[in-house]
């Protein structure tokens, strides 16, 4: 992106450690990185919503390819499957609206 290497992280783990981490060059911002725990309702919700959206079995075939702009991306790990979509940086709604896969 215009500022480097920026990313928004979260990473949750099966025993309900949950990591964050921001990395932005904004203003010769660090690094943020935080830890915390959650229930393991909090990780059954967040499962129940990816296997509702059926989003395992979805693609990135048709989202905006990432470019000069920046990229953004999902990438799950979950019952032993592993899936990761790729897009350019998205600025509004109206951007994905646009899209050929809103």
């Amino acid at each position: 992106g215009k500022y480097g290497h920026e990313f928004l992280e979260f990473e949750f783990r099966p025993d309900g450690e949950m990591r964050y981490r921001n990395n932005s060059n904004y203003k010769n911002d660090t690094e943020i990185r935080k830890k915390a725990y959650v229930s393991p309702a909090v990780l059954d919700e967040l499962k129940r919503i990816i296997e509702d959206a059926e989003i395992m079995k979805e693609d990135d075939n048709n989202w905006p390819m990432p470019d000069r702009v920046g990229k953004q991306e999902l990438e799950i790990k979950m019952n032993g499957e592993h899936i990761c979509f790729n897009t350019t940086k998205l600025g509004s709604v109206l951007q994905v609206q646009q899209s050929k896969d809103p």
